[in-house]
C-alpha cells in the first residue's frame, strides 16, 4: 500500500543480516527505518525516539521480544508492533499477538507479507481500534489486486463468498500468484477481521516441530504431562494459513484431518472445550488431486480443505491486468524517491503483455522495482525493459512469422552476405539460380546486381 508520508520503525534482531534485509525492504518502501540489535538497545531508542512501528524478533539474547511488545502496549499507545520469529515458541507467539501485537511472522516470510503486514499495522494508526473496524471486501486497495480480467473478476467473486463463509478454503496456483494476499483478502473479508491472521509455512522440512507448533503435544511437568497449545488453538477466533500444505507430513497430515473432522486429540480435551477455535485455510503452489491419486496426500484432508476451492491464474492468463499491475507497482517505487511515476510507452506495454511472466506477480513486481530505480527519463521505453523482456518478445513475434517469410528474410540474408551475387547466394542455398530468381521476384527483392 502507498504510503503518503513517512513513517518511522524499529526493527529489533540479534542477526544482523535480518537487520539489514528488513533495513533495506522498508527503506525501498519509503519508511525511516532504526534497527537495534537487542530488547536493551531498543528501550534506549524509544525512550528518546518516536516510532510508528516496531517489528522484533521474539528468541533473542537477554531480554525476550514478548517483553519489548508488553513494554510497547504498556508505555507507547501510538505504536503498533508485528514479531517474526524463526523457531517459534507456540505460548510465546500466541502471546505476543494477545499482548498486542498486530500479528506474528514465521521466517522464511516473503517480501509480500512482510510489506503487506506492515501496511496493515500502519493503517491502524489513524483507524479505529481493531475490533471496532469494518471488515474488509474483497474490492480493498491490495498489493497486486488488479481485476481488470474476466478471470480475476471470477476470482474476486469467489473470494467475497468464501469471506462469508467459516469452511476452510484450499487456495491453488502457480508461485507468485498472490495466494497469501487472497488468504487475507478472505480474513479480512469476514467475521474474523479483527483477530490474527496467521501464516504457517509447511515446506521447511522441520516435521516433528511442525505437527507440535501446529497442533499441540503433552509436556511432561512435575505432576504429570501439561498440555502446550498449538496454533490451531491458540490462534483463537482468528485464521490460520496454512502455507504449502502439499508438504506436510503423513503423520501431520492425518492429526489434522482428524481434527478438521471434529475428532478431538487428547491434548486438546485439557486445553478447552471447543477445538479448534481459528478458522483453517491452505495454499499451495501444486495442484492436490494427483498427490493424492499416488496416495501420498490425505483423501479425507483434501476433501476437508477443498470445501472450498479457489485456483488463481497465472499472469500469463491475464494478461489486461498486467499494465495495471505494472502501474501500482511503479507508483509504489517512484514515490519514495520523490519522482514522478513514469508512464509506459506502447511499445513497451506490448511486451509486457506478451511476455509469459514464469514468476508471476513477484516476478512483474521486481522489474518495476528496478525500472523504477533505473529509468531517468518520464517515459518506460522498450530500450529500458530488461534484456530477457525484450528477447523473449523478439522470439515471440518470430513464432508468428509465416514461413514464406521466414525463407525470404533467409534469402536476404544470404545474398547479403556474399554482396548479392545471385550464383554463390543460390549455392549456399541449395537452389540453382533460376529458382533463386524466381522466389526474389515473388517476395518483390529482385533487385539484386548478377
Amino acid at each position: 500500500m502507498l504510503e503518503t508520508r513517512r513513517h518511522r520503525l524499529l526493527v529489533v534482531d540479534d542477526a544482523p543480516d535480518t537487520r539489514e534485509v528488513l533495513h533495506r525492504n522498508l527503506t525501498s518502501r519509503g519508511y525511516d527505518v532504526i534497527t537495534a540489535r537487542d530488547v536493551a538497545e531498543a528501550l534506549r531508542i524509544l525512550s528518546t525516539t518516536r516510532v510508528d512501528l516496531v517489528i522484533t524478533d521474539l528468541k533473542m539474547p537477554g531480554a525476550s521480544g514478548l517483553e519489548l511488545v508488553r513494554h510497547v502496549r504498556e508505555h507507547l499507545q501510538h505504536a503498533e508492533v508485528i514479531t517474526i520469529t524463526g523457531y517459534p515458541s507456540v505460548e510465546g507467539a500466541v502471546a505476543a499477538v494477545k499482548s498486542g501485537a498486530e500479528e506474528y511472522l514465521t521466517k522464511p516470510f516473503t517480501q509480500d507479507e512482510l510489506f503487506t503486514a506492515v501496511a496493515l499495522a500502519i493503517e491502524k494508526l489513524g483507524g479505529q481500534p481493531p475490533r471496532e473496524r469494518e471488515p474488509a471486501g474483497p474490492a480493498r486497495d491490495r498489493p497486486g489486486i488488479v481485476a481488470a480480467s474476466e478471470a480475476m473478476r471470477r476470482v474476486l467473486a469467489e473470494v467475497a463468498r468464501a469471506a462469508a463463509s467459516e469452511a476452510p478454503v484450499l487456495i491453488t496456483g502457480e508461485r507468485g500468484t498472490g495466494k497469501t494476499t487472497v488468504a487475507r483478502l478472505i480474513h479480512e473479508g469476514g467475521a474474523r477481521a479483527a483477530r490474527p491472521f496467521v501464516v504457517v509455512h509447511c515446506g521447511d522440512g522441520r516435521d516433528e516441530w511442525l505437527e507440535t507448533q501446529l497442533l499441540g503435544d503433552d509436556v511432561p511437568g512435575a505432576g504429570g504431562a501439561v498440555a502446550r497449545a498449538g496454533v490451531l488453538h491458540a490462534v483463537e477466533g482468528g485464521t490460520v494459513l496454512l502455507a504449502e500444505v502439499s508438504h506436510l507430513a503423513p503423520a501431520v497430515q492425518r492429526r489434522l484431518a482428524d481434527t478438521l473432522a471434529g475428532r478431538r486429540p487428547a491434548v486438546a480435551d485439557r486445553l478447552a472445550p471447543a477445538w479448534p477455535r481459528c478458522r483453517v485455510l491452505a495454499a499451495s503452489s501444486e495442484d492436490l488431486r494427483p498427490l493424492v491419486a499416488a496416495g501420498s496426500f490425505r483423501e479425507d484432508l483434501f476433501l476437508r480443505l477443498s470445501a472450498n476451492a479457489l485456483a488463481l491464474p497465472p499472469l500469463r492468463e491475464r494478461a489486461e491486468d498486467i499494465v495495471p499491475l505494472a502501474e501500482q507497482f511503479l507508483a509504489r517505487y517512484a514515490a519514495p524517491r520523490n519522482r514522478a511515476v513514469p508512464t509506459i510507452s506502447d511499445q513497451a506495454r506490448d511486451v509486457l503483455r506478451a511476455y509469459p511472466w514464469p514468476g508471476n506477480l513477484a516476478e512483474l513486481e521486481n522489474c518495476m522495482r528496478g525500472l523504477a530505480a533505473s529509468v531517468r527519463g518520464a517515459a518506460i521505453d522498450l530500450a529500458d525493459l530488461p534484456n530477457a523482456l525484450r528477447a523473449s518478445s523478439g522470439a515471440a513475434a518470430a513464432a508468428r512469422r509465416t514461413l514464406a517469410e521466414v525463407e525470404a528474410d533467409h534469402i536476404r540474408a544470404v545474398l547479403a552476405s556474399v554482396g548479392g551475387h545471385k550464383t554463390r547466394a543460390a549455392e549456399i542455398l541449395g537452389i540453382n539460380r533460376k529458382t533463386l530468381r524466381e522466389k526474389l521476384r515473388d517476395t518483390g527483392s529482385d533487385t539484386t546486381p548478377e
